[in-house]
């Protein structure tokens, strides 16, 4: 058994044997020609009848992807009209007076080079596209029919292996025969990793997959990033019943999909989706979630080896905000510090991080970070339904110094003739003394977003990463749970709402009894919405008033679970 990682294109789960690609290489030669005119006319040619068979590729895809991801061949279709493009094969023809074959490969190695070597990496995914149309035009002139070399599998289900897979390629695959695709190159933001999210393709691409796979079992785990090569008999079984559960994951998800999250008499309630970066939004869309509750900001620190400028931040929840289309994007401001360390911050070593120098507190002590990042927010409001989140608040003067920080930040704006919106402002309940000041706290916020894991492991002193007292990390212990309904109760007192957007809102025992107590938006990772909202639909609300009720009574945790677990019970069994 042989375990290789890759970087996920698209999850998801498949179990089958591998079939090896392998694409006959256009061996391109340098051919003296006599009459550069003609061999020109026979390019434009070639040009045309490529551009044909893009045309053909963008109208399957459109029918089979939709137009957004389609596009692609819109592009490629005018990439060969590009005028640089086409004068440089011109150009070689006559100079060189050398074949078409060889003008065309020598301009798309120029042009794919061009490409890669640029910083932005959009533009260096270019490079895969300009191959792609220049391998498909030397493939016209050389009068080769378009394939593949699947032979022998044309009625079997198989995992492709390939050294790489072109979009023209990606679209044309067989949904019904082809489980999953494994490519030795590529990465996650290429049009062929786009097309396969959309295909809902499981793959990984730039893996190190040995060459001699051909015809070996595998697994493909799209949700790790690893494919398993040969696979023992234990560890095909416990694939076997994820694959099913996820199955039964993706018909629920089907089956809700477009349907209201409401209870039984009518209740609505809020399903979002927490995410970490940009490249999350596929999975909120295609889970239906309401909105995002909880867009971390700090990966984009995180995932950079400087502090983001306003713009490279504004960047990336302007897109958010886009792409969710009105819906409510929650954006939570830097939480760095605890477990979430970045060497170029500069922090020193704490003996107890947890309850250190962290979050809302590192941006009071350093406004020119936090501001930085409130400007680009702000801009990003008007591109969307943007909130703003501050993250680990303990008192009162916190709030308000963040609220005076925000106004000098919306002046500024302002001053430079900059539009914003004036922005929801939220605050995460994640410490006892923000439950036990709640109802002051409500009056200065919009809203409160609880997070349940960190609330859990301050309301328990229980670090809840130490596995010495993993046990002792109980998300329902009652005080827990009692903390949670203060939360709730004091920010309805004063007509605010509360969301929770910890793992407690995407565990059924959780949101059952959040559900009850009140809770008016629940936001979770974007795979557990299904599962909430059938929860959601089955119940009858009046019913998990009641329930929730007697829960509070309890005196532990055991009991708490019992309870829940009977009431799960009684809801599915109906």
């Amino acid at each position: 058994m042989q375990n290789i990682t890759g970087k996920i294109a698209f999850g998801g789960i498949a179990i089958g044997k591998i079939k090896e690609i392998s694409k006959e290489n256009n061996v391109v030669r340098r051919v003296k020609i006599e009459d550069a005119k003609a061999e020109i006319a026979r390019f434009e040619a070639a040009r045309d009848q490529a551009a044909e068979e893009l045309k053909g590729l963008y109208d399957k895809a459109v029918k089979e992807v939709g137009e957004a991801n389609a596009a692609i061949f819109e592009v490629h279709q005018m990439m060969l009209e590009d005028e640089d493009y086409l004068d440089s094969v011109r150009n070689i023809i006559e100079a060189q007076s050398v074949n078409a074959e060889f003008a065309v490969a020598t301009t798309g190695d120029n042009f794919a080079r061009m490409f890669a070597d640029m910083d932005d990496d959009y533009m260096k995914e270019r490079a895969a596209d300009v191959k792609d149309i220049s391998e498909r035009v030397i493939r016209v002139l050389s009068q080769k029919e378009e394939k593949v070399n699947t032979s022998g599998a044309e009625k079997e289900k198989y995992i492709i292996a390939a050294d790489d897979l072109a979009p023209s390629e990606t679209i044309q695959l067989d949904r019904e025969t082809v489980l999953a695709f494994v490519t030795r190159h590529g990465s996650t933001n290429s049009h062929t990793a786009i097309l396969a999210r959309t295909m809902n393709i499981p793959a990984l691409v730039s893996t190190a997959v040995p060459k001699e796979v051909n015809g070996k079992m595998a697994i493909v785990d799209g949700f790790k990033g690893i494919v398993i090569i040969d696979p023992d008999e234990e560890t095909l079984r416990e694939y076997e019943k994820k694959q099913q559960d996820e199955k039964n994951r993706q018909e629920l998800l089907q089956q809700l999909k477009g349907k209201p999250t409401v209870t039984k008499e009518g209740k609505e309630i809020k399903l979002y989706a927490n995410i970490g970066e940009v490249k999350d939004l596929g999975a909120v869309l295609q889970n239906d979630a309401a909105g995002i509750g909880l867009f971390r900001s700090e990966f984009l620190y995180l995932q950079s080896d400087h502090f983001p400028t306003e713009d490279e931040q504004f960047q990336s929840y302007k897109t958010v905000a886009e792409v969710m289309a009105g819906k409510k994007v929650i954006i939570r401001t830097l939480d760095i510090g605890a477990d979430k360390q970045i060497d170029y911050f500069g922090l020193e070593h704490e003996d107890n991080p947890a309850l250190g120098y962290r979050a809302v507190r590192i941006c009071l002590d350093q406004p020119d970070i936090f501001k930085t990042q409130l400007r680009a927010l702000l801009r990003a409001s008007m591109f969307g339904n943007i909130s703003i989140m501050i993250p680990m608040i303990a008192s009162v003067w916190e709030v308000r110094k963040v609220k005076e920080i925000m106004e000098e930040v919306k002046a500024e704006l302002t001053s430079e003739g900059i539009p914003f919106k004036n922005v929801e402002f939220g605050i995460m309940i994640e410490t006892p003394a923000a439950v036990m000041i709640a109802d002051e706290l409500a009056k200065e916020v919009d809203f409160f977003s609880i997070g349940t894991n960190d609330l859990t492991q301050y309301v328990l002193g229980v670090d809840r990463g130490n596995e010495m007292i993993a046990d002792l990390y109980q998300p329902l212990h009652p005080s827990v749970i009692r903390a949670i309904k203060m939360v709730i109760d004091a920010s309805h007192k004063e007509g605010k709402w509360t969301g929770v957007c910890g793992e407690l809102a995407g565990d059924e025992k959780g949101a059952a009894l959040l559900l009850g107590m009140g809770l008016d938006e629940f936001s979770m990772s974007a795979g557990s919405i299904p599962t909430i909202k059938n929860l959601i639909r089955k119940s009858n609300y009046a019913e998990m008033q009641k329930a929730a009720e007697e829960a509070l009574e309890l005196q532990t945790s055991a009991e708490v679970n019992e309870y829940v677990d009977q009431l799960l019970n009684k809801i599915y069994s109906r």
